[in-house]
Formats: C-alpha cells, sequence, structure tokens
C-alpha cells in the first residue's frame, strides 16, 4: 500500500490508533482524525502520520474530515470507519433513554455512512479502494442494556454489505472485522462500569473475558489493526462483503 491515502477514524487511542501505525508502517500516507487533541498530537510523535481533531458525530464533521484528507493528502484510498461509542450509560430497554440510543447509531452507523459515501467517489474514479468497517461481536450477539450499541453494530454490518454490492465492480472492496475484548481504554469503561455492578474488581472482570477465550486471554488491538491491514491490501483483493471476527475462537 506503498503511497496509498489512508483514513483512519477514532485514532486516538485502541485499534485506530494501532490502525494508523501499522498502516503508515506499511507505506500508507495517512490521516488519523479523533476528537482529542492530545491523543493525536501523541500519535503524531509517534508515528509518521497526518492527524485531524474532529468528530465523526455529525454530517459536517464527517464532510470536514474527508476535505481536509483530500486537501493535504489527496484522494482517498483507504477508508477505515473505527470511531465509535461503547455501551458504558446504556440501560435495560424499558429505561433506555432514547437520546443515549441515538447518539450511538450517529457515531456507530450513520458516521461510517457519511464517510463512506463520500469518500466512495476517490475509489471508483481509480479503480482501487478499500473500506473496512470496525464492527463488534455484539453486532451478531446480543448483550443486555447493550440495545444501542448492538443495533447499532449490527446495522454496520448491513451497511458493509450493501456498499460490497455497490462498489464491487469498480475494484473496491468493503469488509468489516468483529472484535471480540480488546484491552482498550473504552473496554475498560466498560469494565470498570461492569465491575461496580457486580461488586468485584476490574481486574476480575478482565480474568472472566479472558477465561471465556480458548486462548485464555483478550485481544491486543495491534492484532485487530494487523487484520485490518491485511484487508487494506492488494493481498485480500478478493475479499468482499464478509464479516471477518477476531475473538480468540470465543463468540463475545
Amino acid at each position: 500500500m506503498q503511497g496509498k491515502v489512508a483514513l483512519v477514524t477514532g485514532a486516538g487511542r485502541g485499534i485506530g490508533r494501532a490502525t494508523a501505525v501499522a498502516l503508515a508502517s506499511r507505506g500508507a500516507r495517512v490521516m488519523g482524525a479523533a476528537r482529542t487533541e492530545a491523543e493525536l498530537e501523541s500519535l503524531a510523535a509517534d508515528a509518521p502520520v497526518e492527524v485531524l481533531a474532529e468528530s465523526v458525530a455529525t454530517a459536517e464533521g464527517c464532510a470536514r474530515i474527508v476535505e481536509e484528507t483530500r486537501r493535504r493528502l489527496g484522494p482517498i484510498d483507504i477508508l477505515v470507519n473505527n470511531a465509535g461509542i461503547g455501551s458504558v450509560g446504556e440501560r435495560p430497554i424499558w429505561e433506555q433513554e432514547p437520546q443515549r440510543f441515538e447518539q450511538s447509531l450517529a457515531v456507530n452507523l450513520y458516521a461510517p455512512f457519511h464517510l463512506t459515501r463520500l469518500a466512495v467517489p476517490d475509489m471508483t474514479e481509480r479503480a482501487w479502494g478499500r473500506i473496512v468497517m470496525v464492527s463488534s461481536t455484539a453486532g451478531e450477539v446480543g448483550g443486555p442494556a447493550m440495545s444501542g450499541y448492538c443495533a447499532s453494530k449490527a446495522g454496520l454490518l448491513g451497511l458493509m454489505r450493501s456498499v460490497a454490492q455497490d462498489v464491487g465492480r469498480f475494484g473496491v472492496t468493503c469488509n468489516a472485522v468483529l472484535p471480540g475484548w480488546v484491552r482498550t481504554e473504552m473496554a475498560d469503561r466498560k469494565a470498570a462500569w461492569e465491575a461496580k455492578q457486580r461488586g468485584v474488581t476490574v481486574d476480575e472482570v478482565w480474568a472472566g473475558r479472558a477465561a471465556d477465550y480458548p486462548a485464555g486471554r483478550v485481544l491486543a488491538p495491534e492484532e485487530i489493526a494487523a487484520t485490518i491491514a491485511f484487508l487494506a491490501s492488494d493481498d485480500a483483493s478478493g475479499i468482499n462483503g464478509e464479516a471477518l471476527t477476531v475473538a480468540l475462537g470465543g463468540l463475545w
């Protein structure tokens, strides 16, 4: 992917940061977008990437991200829709705040729609492109008090499959990765919330998650990033419309 222009959202930490670093190390020219300036400054200090502080929560923010990427780096070849919010703060469906549900959809589903819609013309015009949606095992396996998160991540798979059909004839692919438990800041917040609800320690929550996987451990962000980098490469040219689970053989 030498010289390819890659846009990675949610690049300030976790999977997004690891993905921006992985793509840059393979020769891509990367724009990392996220909300927090300090995290982006840290990323730029560690890897040769451009950074942009902007939220994907609105259509206008998504448009600015795409426009600024084009202005600085040129037409977009690779789009990684990674930015997302977790399920902390959600409640059982009869108590769920509609605003919280809509927030999940705005960031986890509507933003990938807007970004993909805006970036795809760059790819179809040059008959090459890679789109990777970062969904979740929660998009296929429901969880309690997670209606917004599960619905948005499941919807992302439907979006991916439809986009794959639209762009396939142009030499463009669209796929998704479905991470299981990954030790990220977002997952740590969920673990802290769960620990409080159950009256246990955060370490005990993580130990339980690890025990659910045959490998006896949870994933690192770099493992998800490596899978994304593969899907963004020429080696994955025959893969389109697929949801690839990265969960160490676990179901959740």
